[in-house]
């Protein structure tokens, strides 16, 4: 009897073990793999809010920011930084000279400013002066063709000539005149190089579609003179008989006149339509939009990392984006125009008026730039015009003279420093 029952209660036990067992989370194997392999370049996390260093990020701006491209893009770089870090506060002084980058930076680091950019070269390259006198402050210049750095001075540009390429390519296509007109600053290697980006999809298009085109460049003498801008891009329109203008100036004028004479424009640095309502698709055929704030965040990243051996040169271009605070994905720069991108950015009176043949070359090199797969100035010879500028120990190359070979890629500091000729073709009005 004593027996029975210890089957019974035995029983009894193994029913309620497999009972609660069935209950339990099953916990699966453990199974070898092999570890995977770490990318070259890992992404950066931005740190935490609890983690992350308190940021007072300054811009001098050279130029007023209102009714300016270049300056208006870099400010709007600023706020979309302090958007997306809430660690970070945006500061600024526009209209900053030269002999005013020093005292307003010292002014701005008092008030807790510990990165500091220079928006143009001439005014952003005194700051090197003050980099070791405040070396937990990183400093930052927009380059022209001087290259110098320290540990904390940081020189950047956008690689726009990816897009001044693609905006060649349908400047090109939509010409009927033959004549492209630039109303330009004044000649420097930001300019030249610029204008060859452009100046290389004009030509590749011309080529493509059997035409001959001309292309007119004129200087104002700097970057923001509204007035000699106005009268250059009606000269060009009037006289040359341009009927596509673009410009390497700062101002709404040249657009206002392409407006006011029914010829097309083609913009730079930021979706002007998009952005500040200036004139419409009718006009705009399209434009590129620069993204300073992918260059902003990789400093700003590495000062809150306290990275005190940051990269000092950087030039990123079309495969290089960050994620906005709303979470869009930008590229540095891109075609845009009211808002669109790529493909979309061509206006839609322009479209029909472009060949097919040239919109898909676009879409494509579009999407080979985003990718890193293909460059303008590796594709292409770049062939000296005999003009340009003369820089000391870098002479003007003879015209014809093939500079840099088709398939070969030049260095960053080549393109950046010595790429001092205009393209074969171009010509520079006196």
């Amino acid at each position: 009897m004593k027996q029975k029952k210890y089957f019974i209660l035995a029983a009894m036990l193994l029913i309620a073990s497999m009972t609660f067992g069935s209950c339990a989370p099953t916990t699966p194997a453990v199974v070898p793999t092999t570890p995977a392999v770490a990318p070259t370049t890992p992404a950066v996390v931005p740190p935490t809010a609890v983690e992350a260093k308190t940021v007072t990020l300054a811009i001098e701006h050279f130029s007023v920011i209102a009714g300016t491209t270049w300056s208006g893009a870099q400010d709007r770089a600023g706020k979309r930084i302090a958007e997306k870090y809430p660690n970070v506060t945006y500061i600024f002084r526009e209209n900053v000279g030269p002999d005013q980058s020093v005292p307003f930076a010292e002014e701005m680091i008092a008030q807790g400013a510990n990165i500091v950019i220079g928006n143009a070269e001439f005014m952003g390259l005194p700051l090197i002066d003050i980099a070791d006198k405040y070396p937990d402050v990183y400093f930052a210049s927009v380059i022209a063709s001087d290259l110098t750095t320290k540990p904390n001075f940081i020189r950047f540009f956008p690689r726009q000539y990816q897009a001044l390429y693609l905006e060649g390519l349908i400047a090109g296509a939509l010409t009927q005149t033959g004549n492209i007109g630039i109303v330009s600053a004044f000649p420097c290697v930001q300019v030249i190089r610029r204008q060859a980006g452009f100046i290389l999809g004009v030509q590749e298009a011309a080529a493509l579609l059997g035409k001959d085109i001309k292309v007119y460049v004129k200087y104002s003498g700097d970057w923001y003179l509204p007035q000699e801008e106005r009268d250059i891009a009606a000269t060009l329109v009037d006289t040359y008989n341009v009927d596509v203008l673009t410009q390497q100036t700062d101002s709404g004028s040249t657009l206002d006149v392409a407006k006011e004479k029914g010829v097309w424009f083609v913009g730079k640095d930021m979706d002007t339509v998009g952005e500040y309502g200036w004139s419409d698709t009718k006009t705009v055929a399209v434009s590129f939009d620069t993204r300073w704030e992918v260059i902003f965040e990789k400093i700003v990243q590495d000062y809150m990392a306290g990275n005190k051996t940051p990269e000092t040169v950087l030039y990123p271009g079309m495969e290089t984006t960050m994620t906005l605070a709303d979470g869009t994905v930008v590229p540095t720069i891109d075609l845009m125009n009211d808002g669109k991108t790529g493909i979309d950015a061509i206006s839609p009176t322009a479209l029909p008026l472009i060949p097919d043949q040239i919109i898909q070359l676009v879409k494509q090199r579009r999407e080979q730039m985003m990718k890193g797969e293909w460059d303008p100035f590796t594709e292409h010879a770049l062939v000296s015009n005999g003009t340009g500028l003369a820089m000391e120990g870098l002479p003007i190359p003879a015209a014809g003279t093939v500079v840099k070979p088709a398939g070969q890629a030049p260095t960053v500091e080549w393109l950046l420093s010595k790429f001092n000729f205009d393209l074969q073709g171009t010509t520079i009005l006196k």
